[in-house]
């Protein structure tokens, strides 16, 4: 109930006493009705009190009322603005998961884009491997690949052509010895694809001794083409592009290694032909450092008839030296005798009677006065 309804049945009660009271008021007075009269005027001062009591409960209920209509309206302003506060949160991080959502499908479509493009290159690849030619190739392009990141130009030659006819895939040019060494790449992929895929131990040894075969002939074709006396060295390199087909041969068959090392042909992978091309770097290097050992040699015995040629002429300066420290001595004597004699000059007392020996010079005993050979 609102404060207009009870403002409303305060004012029916007053007008309800004040029209009883005028109904009671217009009849005789008597004992009884005096009677009743003092009844109705203490119930009208009773009502007059209660509806004073009931304004004032009434002022209170309207003031509590506004006072509880201004904390809804503060809490339902709070709740409001957390409300809001928490919406546009709620909002914030849900774009920023939005976003980041959207960024990781953008990685997930780059990397199906990579994932699609490597299909595509393992296609390839297979299509290649498939075909005799193309695998052929592809172990040429590895081969040339390690070999020219490992050793200088010079030290090399692709499709090189021997004296017997034969064009080796690469010749490596290296001192005698050992000499010139071929290398030759082969790729039994097919029968390699066979032992790989056999069902059962039946198939897996028809397939392994098919791979042997196939490994030996190419060994042999190596070494009947590749080891030429007088031009190459005694033994060649058959290149394996595959360490997988590399493995696989020396852990299944090492009695085909082992025919392939009484050949003289040596079976590389990728990884082992690396270190061979090292070693023959390493090779290269001091057959280098033999030439220029030689050469420095050379320079130096020249260096040591420069020296002695000028020893030669540091004893000649030195003995030019010495003729010049005589003539100085020579010098320094004529100038002594001079010096001396300008003294005797200065010391004699020159007058009429003076004797003229007293300006002949003292000379040592037993030596003739007279001009000496170099003076006038």
């Amino acid at each position: 109930m609102d404060s207009q309804s009870l403002i409303l049945i305060v004012l029916a009660g007053a007008a309800l006493i004040v029209a009883l009271w005028a109904a009671f008021g217009r009849r005789a007075p008597t004992d009884h009705a005096q009677a009743q009269e003092a009844a109705h005027n203490a119930l009208i001062a009773q009502l007059s009190a209660n509806q004073a009591d009931l304004a004032a409960r009434l002022q209170m209920m309207t003031e509590s009322q506004g006072q509880l209509t201004r904390t809804l309206e503060q809490r339902f302003e709070h709740v409001s603005k957390r409300l809001g506060d928490g919406l546009s949160e709620h909002s914030q991080r849900t774009g920023d998961v939005i976003k980041q959502v959207h960024e990781r499908l953008a990685v997930i479509d780059a990397a199906q884009k990579n994932l699609s493009t490597l299909t595509d290159q393992m296609v390839g690849l297979q299509d290649i491997l498939s075909n005799k030619q193309a695998r052929g190739a592809f172990g040429e392009i590895q081969l040339n690949d390690l070999v020219t990141d490992a050793l200088p130009p010079s030290a090399y030659t692709f499709q090189a052509t021997l004296k017997n006819g034969k064009r080796a895939d690469c010749l490596l040019k290296l001192p005698n010895p050992p000499g010139s060494i071929v290398i030759d790449s082969k790729f039994p992929l097919e029968s390699y694809l066979a032992l790989r895929n056999a069902e059962n131990d039946d198939v897996r040894k028809v397939a392994l001794r098919s791979f042997g075969t196939d490994v030996l002939n190419h060994v042999r074709t190596i070494a009947e083409k590749y080891i030429v006396a007088g031009e190459t060295a005694e033994s060649a390199l058959m290149f394996l592009p595959s360490e997988a087909v590399y493995a696989e041969l020396h852990a299944s068959l090492p009695d085909v290694v082992e025919k392939s090392y009484r050949a003289r042909v040596w079976i590389v992978s990728p990884t082992t032909l690396m270190a061979t091309l090292n070693t023959v770097r390493a090779v290269l290097k001091d057959a280098h450092m033999r030439e220029q050992a030689g050469v420095i040699q050379a320079e130096v015995l020249k260096m040591l008839d420069d020296v002695t040629r000028l020893d030669d002429r540091v004893a000649k300066l030195q003995k030019h030296f010495t003729m010049t420290e005589e003539d100085i001595r020579q010098i320094r004597i004529s100038t002594d005798k001079v010096t001396r004699q300008g003294e005797k000059i200065e010391a004699v007392q020159l007058a009429d009677d003076g004797p003229a020996e007293a300006l002949q010079p003292s000379l040592p005993q037993g030596t003739v006065a007279g001009p000496t050979a170099n003076e006038p």
